[in-house]
């Protein structure tokens, strides 16, 4: 065990995204009951965490020491800390490249209480053998945004939209009546550095999540076959045309997309819970949600919001028995009780269970809301991506040259062409 953690901590100097795993016995607590170590990856909720541990002792006696990482200094310090003799019985493995690393330690979640009161698997990262290696704690999300005022204003309502073809519908409409109405229906969708990467990224996810989903990726392949680049076009086509901005200008940039929606230039807008609390400036909550992003593909009617997260609890699977448990019935409470999920809720927007509290953020909760009904999260394809920054400038150039009046098959080539190029020039 030792010499494996120290041929970890050499990998890490490499492996800058790397999220560690369990490791050597923790100690139990005095008398035979368990313990709960913590080691935190969020620097700026520390106060909390320590709060809300010495509440959990108040309230069952049980030993709660949360020990918080330096920003960016996660990896180094947990595999530090897995070295000692009390290692950490609850800590961060965030992505599927650390459960290939680190999955022989972690504790199987599968048949756990905690693991039963999610309301989506969609943030559960599981080993080969498909055990649960570690479950989402907190996650952000995105989707189009919409201004409900302004959408009945012009006579329509959210509950219309169900898929591509009723959103283009809305869209249409409003685009057609826009003099009169004021307003239309996209804001900008400018493809400048500042604007670019909500569809060169997160629009993108919507035929990468697809195809993941046909081809059951649990890492990045070598090369992508673009199954569903022309629902991507139907989407862009919508946003290019029902829109005051010239599909010809989008290349310049130089729009501001956000002061777009919060003046009521436009209904819809495409961007993520991140973007709450500059929109609640200007619109209340009951004058905004958000609605999947929906591009024509079949059974579209049953996704939710694109929601992702690196943050997800993993357990030490060789503490005790007692701390094990211990950690356990911590985090069942954390995110059931009244005092454990307003925590997490202030601390971290939004909570992937059943029981978790409303956040003042309306995107998030409306995330919540979908994966509560049903609707199939969609998760973040795009975290795959080879050489993220290069692979997304080829596409923005394509999809500039098209919007320019060039051919969708260049938009297509930079997918499909540039994806396996990137995977080459990554993996050498």
């Amino acid at each position: 065990m030792k010499k494996k953690l120290v041929s970890i901590l050499m990998a890490t100097a490499m492996v800058a995204t790397l999220f560690a795993g369990c490791g050597k016995s923790a100690d139990s607590a005095k008398g035979g009951e368990g313990s709960v170590y913590w080691l935190n990856f969020k620097p700026e909720a520390d106060e909390a965490l320590q709060s809300i541990a010495k509440t959990y002792k108040e309230e069952t006696g049980v030993e709660v020491k949360v020990v918080t990482a330096a920003e960016g200094k996660y990896e180094s310090t947990l595999t530090s800390e897995m070295d000692k003799s009390s290692a950490p019985t609850l800590f961060v493995v965030g992505n599927q490249a650390a459960v290939k690393t680190w999955g022989d330690y972690c504790y199987d979640l599968t048949d756990t209480d905690v693991y039963k009161e999610l309301n989506t698997d969609a943030f559960t990262l599981k080993k080969d053998d498909g055990t649960v290696a570690s479950i989402g704690y907190c996650y952000e999300t995105y989707g189009i945004i919409v201004n409900k005022t302004l959408l009945e204003k012009a006579g329509h309502s959210v509950d219309e939209i169900t898929n591509f073809e009723t959103l283009k519908e809305v869209a249409d409409d409003i685009h057609a009546n826009a003099d009169t109405l004021g307003f239309d229906a996209f804001t900008s969708s400018g493809m400048d550095d500042s604007s670019s990467w909500r569809f060169s990224g997160h629009l993108a996810n919507m035929p990468l999540y697809y195809e993941s989903v046909d081809d059951k990726w649990t890492e990045c392949p070598a090369e992508i076959k673009g199954t569903y680049l022309d629902e991507f076009k139907n989407i862009w086509d919508l946003y290019t045309t029902d829109t005051a901005t010239a599909k010809s200008d989008l290349a310049t940039g130089g729009f501001d997309a956000q002061a777009e929606f919060k003046d009521g230039k436009a209904v819809f807008y495409q961007n993520g819970s991140w973007e709450y609390a500059a929109l609640s400036e200007a619109w209340g909550d009951d004058e905004m949600t958000m609605i999947p992003i929906y591009t024509g593909h079949e059974g579209e009617e049953n996704i939710g919001l694109c929601s992702g997260t690196e943050n997800c609890w993993a357990v030490n699977k060789n503490a005790s028995e007692a701390d094990i448990q211990a950690t356990l019935d911590f985090m069942k409470w954390i995110v059931t009780s009244e005092a454990g999920t307003k925590m997490m809720s202030e601390q971290f927007g939004i909570i992937p269970y059943k029981g978790a509290a409303d956040s003042t953020n309306v995107f998030l909760n409306r995330a919540n809301e979908l994966a509560n009904e049903g609707k199939t999260t969609v998760t973040w394809a795009f975290n795959y991506t080879p050489n993220v920054n290069d692979w997304r400038a080829g596409v923005v150039a394509a999809m500039n040259n098209y919007d320019a009046g060039g051919s969708w098959e260049d938009v297509e080539k930079a997918f499909v062409d540039g994806w396996a190029e990137q995977y080459k020039a990554a993996n050498n």
